[in-house]
């Protein structure tokens, strides 16, 4: 058994690719300290090790089938009992998961992020806030050229084509979607410090219940 705690507040952040979503837990993560831990569904994309570097660059990263979904919320639910739990790496630079795993420790706070998270019914029902992050599209895809070439060893060329055949379709088929689900909608992402100053203050007196 884990880290036992009376409370266990689970706050799912969600929003499409380079919404804001990272900039606000990583407010959040400056408020709670070690009070908090964050997972991210993109730790779950599913293992391609059968397939060529060629083919897994060419698959479409942005539909609900290419997670594991399942194992995340059973990760999850194991957190929320007090459990820990060794979740999946994932390498964008090789389009793959690491053999190694990381360990995560129950926390008062457990964030969980992705632009999907809220397309399945059974992952929602866990979380006891639901977040939507909505940032306009223009600045969706600067803030996804910049992330992906600076940090993912990306080419413009690759980033707009997967943009255009994936990420963009699959938004408006899914994440979009799922934005109904959500408790709280904070528009224009991390710039919007009154919504993320209220997001803080609503968490504080939920752990403090």
């Amino acid at each position: 058994m884990g880290r036992k705690l009376d409370n266990i507040y689970v706050v799912g952040v969600a929003g499409g690719s380079a919404s804001g979503k990272t900039t606000i837990i990583n407010k959040l993560k400056d408020t709670f300290k070690e009070d908090i831990v964050v997972i991210s569904h993109d730790f779950y994309y599913w293992a391609n090790n059968e397939l060529s570097m060629e083919e897994r660059r060419k698959l479409n990263y942005d539909h609900p089938k290419s997670f594991d979904t399942r194992k995340l919320i059973e990760d999850l639910k194991l957190l929320k009992s007090g459990n820990p739990v060794d979740i999946p790496i994932y390498d964008f630079t090789i389009y793959n998961r690491k053999k190694d795993t990381l360990r995560i420790e129950p926390r008062p706070v457990v964030i969980v992020e992705g632009i999907l998270i809220l397309d399945d019914a059974e992952l929602r029902a866990l979380m006891d806030l639901k977040v939507f992050v909505d940032t306009d599209a223009d600045e969706r895809l600067l803030r996804r050229l910049l992330r992906d070439t600076k940090e993912r060893g990306r080419t413009i060329e690759s980033v707009l084509n997967q943009y255009i055949n994936t990420v963009k379709p699959m938004h408006e088929e899914f994440v979009e979607p799922s934005k109904k689900h959500a408790d709280v909608i904070i528009p224009r992402g991390g710039e919007n410090l009154p919504a993320i100053n209220m997001l803080i203050e609503h968490i504080k007196t939920m752990l403090n219940r």
